[in-house]
């Protein structure tokens, strides 16, 4: 079983219906996706691939060897004890905002990423836009909501990661288990080495690595836009032996101060049998609650922040 690889050119062309129809069921029914064609060049990705890679090598890999999931692994391997390390990841990251400094060791490496980000961030609104007209919403239904009906307050962020051989994986989490809290992710991951699976009917599946593809996955807040019609998934990333896996992932999230709820069109034409009640609420609460509880199952997060929505409303 592969997550859906998708042609988003021809979005385009003659077979629009039905490329529609394949993201649609990729959003339903496995929350993750691949995108080939997505229009943005070769050239600029493998920069992105170099820049990455120089990076880790030039201002991050000697940090990684003293880094707190190092210790502990090693820890654990002196006392020859047969314990996980269960509460940290075997990952490097660093996150690239319009708010924070970037590295400036590497060469080539500010101009470029800034080149991607802003590439990237057309397409996920262009993805925003797709689902907007598979679900039935106006256009521009979701990005209004994300910026909180203001122009450009979403918040768009990109995280650099590297998971780097590790002696004992069997020992470590390259990324535990979670589902995403934001909109829409937007990941380049490596096409050489493996490593993200998502969860799919009880199985672990492998995102299998296709050169130049971006993979798409549906975050918390798109599950509880669309009334639970898109789901968020659990995913995880398994360290390895061999390989450092790089991993670009960019996220189109919602302003802090951004009201988030079901769209009414989505609550009306639902089956109120199964209908999921998704809470509303402000997305800087549901952060406040999801970084407590990024490891644990999504539903008493939306319980939680739905108590506190009912609690300053009444």
């Amino acid at each position: 079983m592969a997550i859906p690889v998708i042609d988003f050119s021809k979005l385009n062309g003659e077979e629009r219906a039905k490329t529609l129809a394949l993201i649609h069921n990729g959003c339903e029914e496995w929350g993750f996706f691949q995108l080939v064609n997505h229009g943005i060049s070769e050239e600029l990705l493998e920069r992105v691939k170099k820049v990455s890679s120089d990076f880790y090598k030039l201002e991050r890999e000697e940090n990684f060897k003293t880094s707190t999931p190092v210790k502990l692994l090693n820890e654990l391997l002196e006392k020859k004890s047969c314990d996980k390390v269960d509460t940290v990841d075997w990952e490097d990251v660093f996150l690239l905002s319009d708010n924070n400094e970037w590295p400036s060791e590497t060469p080539g490496f500010r101009e470029t990423m800034a080149e991607y980000r802003a590439q990237l961030k057309k397409l996920a609104l262009k993805v925003m836009e797709v689902m907007d007209e598979n679900l039935g919403l106006p256009k521009g239904y979701i990005k209004k909501a994300f910026n909180g009906g203001e122009e450009d307050t979403a918040f768009f962020g990109t995280k650099v990661s590297h998971y780097p051989p590790c002696p004992r994986p069997e020992m470590v989490n390259g990324l535990r288990a979670h589902t995403d809290a934001g909109g829409v992710i937007l990941l380049f991951q490596d096409d050489q080495v493996k490593g993200l699976q998502i969860l799919k009917d009880g199985e672990w599946i492998d995102v299998q690595p296709i050169k130049n593809s971006i993979v798409i996955n549906t975050g918390d807040q798109i599950e509880v836009l669309s009334n639970g019609r898109y789901k968020s998934v659990w995913h995880r990333v398994l360290a390895l032996p061999d390989g450092n896996r790089r991993s670009v992932a960019s996220f189109y999230n919602p302003s802090y101060k951004a009201t988030i709820a079901p769209a009414q069109q989505l609550v009306e034409k639902s089956n109120k049998q199964v209908n999921q009640d998704y809470p509303k609420f402000v997305f800087g609460d549901y952060m406040s609650v999801y970084t407590e509880q990024k490891f644990l199952p999504k539903e008493p997060r939306f319980q939680a922040v739905k108590a506190k929505w009912k609690k300053t409303t009444v």
